[in-house]
């Protein structure tokens, strides 16, 4: 079954995040979407690891509200030890599920910086990559540089919409006493 790793910190879960997964659960071809819930981004600074099992907690309610969605979140990446690079994750959910198909779900943005991720190429070719559209980013040239340094990449392009929302403007949002609820999942 090929499945479609999203992970993240997911800090909040919001409708961005709603978006990419309709659309993934409305292609055929994919069997289910499992949400890592990242504890640590280690090129990103200002998320807790310490905050995993509660974003993680908060992830299962926020898909519970939407049983129509092929999502399960998945707690893999708590248990295991930092630092938490997305190759690691990668190989132990094919270790742990060796039947299946993993393809890798990330955004424009983190396609302009995947050459700063650990093994990159290996999950560039071993695993591949869907990359759906954020804005200020041109996915196709992307692909292309992307494409020109190796063939042999796997780089597939998501039509999905962009939703001008982040988790960071909702925290700093709430933070400031505003009510972001309608942008949450």
């Amino acid at each position: 079954m090929r499945i479609a790793v999203y992970s993240g910190s997911f800090n909040p879960l919001h409708i961005g995040h709603l978006a990419i997964l309709r659309t993934l659960s409305a292609d055929p071809e994919t069997g289910w979407i499992y949400l890592v819930v990242s504890p640590k981004n280690p090129l990103k600074e200002g998320i807790s690891a310490d905050t995993g099992r509660e974003r993680y907690r908060a992830a299962l309610k926020a898909v519970g509200r939407h049983p129509e969605l092929r999502v399960w979140v998945d707690d893999i990446e708590l248990d295991m030890e930092p630092p938490h690079y997305t190759i690691r994750t990668l190989d132990a959910l094919r270790a742990r599920e060796p039947e299946n198909d993993y393809v890798l779900i990330i955004g424009a943005d983190n396609l302009a910086d995947i050459r700063r991720w650990r093994d990159y190429a290996r999950i560039l070719t071993e695993y591949g990559v869907r990359v759906y559209p954020r804005e200020g980013f041109d996915i196709q040239a992307l692909r292309k540089e992307l494409l020109a340094e190796d063939p042999a990449y796997r780089i597939d392009l998501i039509d999905a919409p962009q939703v001008p929302i982040s988790s960071t403007a909702i925290r700093e949002g709430m933070a400031r006493g505003e009510d972001l609820s309608d942008w949450l999942m």
